[in-house]
């Protein structure tokens, strides 16, 4: 098989064999490929390719082989680098990191792969206060497209449209469905007024609910591992915290 121009961007990258670096990217038309970039390694082969295959850089890429793990023959660039720092930066890997987790080696994502496009865009240009609402826009368009979203207009057991100041409760097999006031208070249950806000993608209503809602949807699909770059914004904070502290 070869493959010629094909738009994409790198999702990680890490040291293969004595010289050459294996590739995951997540392509248009093919979705997620593994490509081996055979000495680029070494500083006479990876100098211009070498430094143009990062995360975030806009692609066009030429590949070739058989099976899963297929061989790189040529890149260049397809825009500008995306110019992503502090908080929007770790919001990006942790984009690359659900795709990494979400997605399929060879299964076509064309719709995911244009939003994944347009959010590194908005990232670029977000204010701290909305990069939240960036990424809760990217995680349930992704859960949608992948066939693990859940309805958020109607209950899950009866049918009936959600209500305003009716209290649902999130079953992972199930969706919502109207709760026991009892159950208030409880991190699977949330408030009609904020799953319809959220299925509105009107995430300043409900931030918070739509950041625990969307965690309890990607949970079952991420796998035991925890995120590296939740660790990494973690500790990120921590740095912030003690400079300003003065520790």
């Amino acid at each position: 098989m070869k493959t010629l121009l094909q738009p994409a961007y790198v999702l990680h990258g890490r040291p293969y064999r004595d010289s050459s670096v294996l590739l995951d990217l997540f392509t248009a038309e093919q979705g997620r490929v593994a490509l081996v970039g055979r000495g680029l390694a070494r500083k006479r082969r990876g100098g211009s390719l070498g430094s143009l295959l990062q995360p975030f850089q806009p692609l066009l890429v030429s590949y070739q082989g058989r099976g899963e793990l297929l061989n790189l023959t040529d890149a260049e660039s397809a825009g500008a680098l995306k110019r992503l720092n502090g908080d929007a930066l770790m919001s990006a890997f942790y984009l690359n990191e659900l795709l990494l987790r979400l997605t399929q080696r060879g299964d076509p994502q064309p719709t995911i792969f244009s939003r994944y496009s347009e959010t590194l865009t908005e990232l670029v240009d977000s204010s701290v206060s909305k990069l939240a609402d960036t990424l809760r826009r990217f995680e349930f368009f992704a859960m949608d497209a992948l066939g693990y979203g859940i309805d958020l207009h109607h209950d899950a057991a009866s049918g009936a449209e959600i209500c305003v100041g009716e209290l649902y409760l999130f079953t992972p097999e199930y969706g919502l469905s109207r709760a026991n006031s009892r159950t208030s208070g409880d991190e699977l249950c949330f408030l009609g007024e904020e799953v319809l806000a959220i299925a509105e993608k009107d995430y300043g209503r409900a931030r918070a609910s739509a950041k625990r809602l969307a965690r309890l949807l990607l949970q079952p699909h991420l796998g035991d591992k925890p995120l590296r770059s939740r660790g990494m914004f973690k500790e990120m904070r921590k740095l912030q915290h003690d400079r300003e502290s003065g520790a």
